[in-house]
């Protein structure tokens, strides 16, 4: 088929561009500007039109198009006056992935780790929603192996459509409301109707929801507080490791730091359980190297570490940012710089509290401009909201070599070369922390 993807360059579409690329069709893509994600397309020889436009539709015969892209674009209006078939993303899941017997991950929080762990623990095809370290992309395709690892996403619904053979839920908090119009009832029914399609289930029964489930659906559950144990954080080579107990299956290294490491673990492990020996199962996980944007290490001298993080959600940052306390102390920093750009407005109001509260133990927060990702301006006084810490606003920060600038009315306030510094959000902090921006 030739298959034309409007939004090419989020990394959702751009997972299932590549896997129909591998799979023999003929990809095409647009997006509204060149991103590092549409360049690397076109290294794989997928033509991809930049920005939008109705001269990109030819004579495809199918059109797929991510959540975010209106019913006016202009490929969506000049496909359909040509009588080709447009989908959305969510849509085509359901014809993508029929004939896969998908591991199917869902959750807030926490599906791009646990993904990458299962794909370094089985072998299959495998979509995730960020880089893996260990394979350099965010797709590996086999073509004789009919399953896939696959990162469900509940911020369209489309999980439901993702025909999970086992289906593998971390939490399933709140998040992405604006979809479900707010109402709790619906979102809680769509990790239901989620959940119950599989045959094969790994549940974590102590989040507040599916715990609710437990005696209903038959899973294997993971009770964190109980069935893991013995964790402790181990550099290795000078990279960050946890080693935990789980259950009565032995002990288990993984790749970062922290307890929400040792639970993604954990729920990867009983999810290849099913199919797969312990022993090859710990072997296996070792090949786990971290994924692009979590936890990434992307500057490490004698006196300082610069770590890159995609968290933009206060539980995320919370976990992470624990996990960064334990790594400063077994490197011996004494100082913890935190610089954050909060990834939307609805997202920031909607959990202000708890932002402010997830920074704690930082010496240092330096807030950058709201990424808007398309949403409309709203007034948040977060010099008023974070007076409580020693708190910088600024424009924007550069990267040479090891240290970082913080920049303010196109001046330069200040430099960071010391002790250890995080950045969060999913907007273009990544770019801008590694360099590159």
């Amino acid at each position: 088929m030739k298959v034309h993807f409007i939004g090419i360059g989020g990394i959702g579409i751009s997972g299932l561009a590549q896997f129909m690329h591998f799979n023999g069709h003929k990809v095409s893509g647009s997006d509204i500007t060149d991103t590092v994600i549409t360049k690397k397309l076109r290294k794989l020889g997928i033509e991809v039109t930049v920005p939008h436009s109705a001269d990109a539709i030819t004579n495809q015969d199918l059109v797929i198009h991510s959540a975010i892209i209106s019913p006016d674009n202009p490929e969506i209006v000049e496909a359909k006056s040509k009588g080709i078939e447009v989908l959305a993303r969510r849509e085509a899941l359901i014809e993508l992935l029929k004939d896969k017997k998908v591991y199917s991950v869902a959750g807030a929080h926490g599906k791009s780790t646990t993904t990458a762990i299962l794909t370094a623990i089985m072998s299959g095809s495998a979509i995730i929603g960020a880089e893996s370290k260990a394979f350099g992309s965010n797709v590996r395709y086999e073509e004789s192996n009919n399953i896939m690892i696959f990162e469900a996403d509940e911020s369209d619904g489309s999980f439901v459509n993702s025909n999970p053979y086992c289906a593998i839920v971390i939490n399933a908090e709140p998040e992405h409301m604006e979809y479900y119009d707010y109402n709790y009832d619906r979102f809680y029914d769509s990790y239901r109707t989620f959940i119950n399609s599989a045959s094969c289930r790994v549940l974590n029964a102590e989040d507040p929801f599916l715990s609710t489930l437990v005696g209903e659906v038959e899973a294997s559950w993971l009770y964190p507080s109980k069935d893991i144990s013995n964790i402790e954080y181990i550099l290795i080579n000078n990279e960050p490791h946890t080693r935990f107990t789980l259950k009565s299956l032995g002990s288990f290294t993984v790749w970062g730091f922290g307890k929400h490491i040792a639970l993604d673990a954990s729920l990867a492990i009983l999810a290849a359980h099913e199919s797969m020996d312990i022993k090859d199962i710990k072997e296996n996980i070792l090949n786990f190297k971290g994924i692009k944007k979590r936890f990434d290490i992307v500057g490490s001298e004698d006196n300082s570490v610069i770590i890159d993080d995609y968290g933009h959600h206060p539980t995320e940052i919370k976990a992470t940012f624990d996990s960064v306390k334990e790594y400063a102390q077994l490197k011996g920093f004494n100082k913890i710089t935190a610089i954050w750009q909060p990834h939307k407005y609805s997202r920031t109001i909607d959990n202000l509290d708890a932002f402010i509260k997830c920074f704690e133990g930082a010496e240092e927060l330096i807030i950058l401009p709201v990424w808007a990702a398309g949403e409309a301006v709203r007034e948040i006084d977060f010099k008023e909201k974070f007076k409580n810490y020693n708190l910088t606003m600024a424009d924007n920060i550069t990267r040479a070599n090891n240290t970082i600038t913080i920049v303010k009315d196109e001046k330069d306030l200040k430099t960071l070369d010391s002790g250890l510094i995080i950045g969060f959000g999913a907007g273009d902090i990544t770019y801008q922390i590694r360099g590159i921006a």
